[in-house]
């Protein structure tokens, strides 16, 4: 019995584990990389059983992807057919609605109605390289460094499923799935803010400026090569995942 109690921190532990050992790779392709690594670490074992009823079937290498797939409901609600539906898995399919609607990307986001996209990142400054613990800017009581507890205290019973975000067993096993790869990309736990002349700043010590958006604000221009032509990105941090996920 102890050890199915202990089986979520388990599964978050293994996957942490495997991202160590998977080179670091970010993007959809380390997302899936890891639940793979982690599918096959698990299987066998008592916590494998669990995660499959949970998933109804769904392998951690799929669930690893879902927390970023429901982001295309975010324009037009996850009624939108256009957007990624999960026929197959109804049941699962409405926890994805409940949850999405209970934490929906608005520009009146709160620590009462947050955003599910806050719970991919944090924006610890990175100019003096600061602890979490060490200020307040770009921390949130629902970023991915929250997040990631409060999903283990959903799967261990410590938290009812019937919370005000939504966060059942299911939805818990797929954001760990895909949020312990998300703290370890550098980009999604740091930013540097620069004033308006471009120089860094630490808002911390009373510096106004703006932040980099975890890279996702900065452009870069990769100049021609003998292997490869000129190419604009549009934003740094999608540059990061892919190049990180072909090395």
């Amino acid at each position: 019995m102890r050890r199915l109690i202990r089986a979520p921190l388990q599964l978050a532990v293994l996957i942490f584990f495997a991202f160590i050992s998977s080179s670091f790779a970010y993007g959809p392709l380390g997302h899936e990389i890891l639940g793979a690594i982690a599918d096959r670490k698990l299987a066998g074992t008592p916590t494998a059983e669990k995660i499959k009823t949970l998933l109804d079937g769904i392998p951690l290498e799929r669930a690893s992807l879902i927390a970023d797939d429901i982001k295309s409901w975010d324009k037009n609600g996850p009624d939108d057919r256009r957007g990624i539906h999960f026929p197959a898995h109804p049941e699962i399919e409405q926890q994805l609605h409940d949850f999405w609607k209970a934490n929906p990307p608005s520009p009146e986001a709160s620590d009462f109605t947050p955003s599910h996209h806050w719970m991919h990142y944090t924006d610890v400054p990175v100019l003096d390289a600061e602890k979490y613990g060490a200020g307040k800017t770009g921390r949130g009581n629902w970023d991915v460094v929250h997040t990631i507890p409060y999903c283990i205290g959903v799967l261990r019973g410590e938290i009812a499923e019937d919370n005000p975000r939504k966060i059942t067993k299911t939805i818990a096993v797929i954001l760990l799935a895909h949020c312990v790869g998300d703290i370890h990309q550098p980009l999604h736990v740091g930013a540097e803010c620069f004033n308006e002349t471009g120089e860094p700043i630490d808002p911390d010590r009373g510096a106004t400026g703006l932040g980099d958006e975890g890279g996702n604000s900065l452009s870069l221009v990769h100049n021609a090569t003998a292997e490869r032509t000129r190419h604009y990105y549009h934003s740094f941090h999608a540059y990061w995942d892919w190049t990180r996920c072909a090395i």
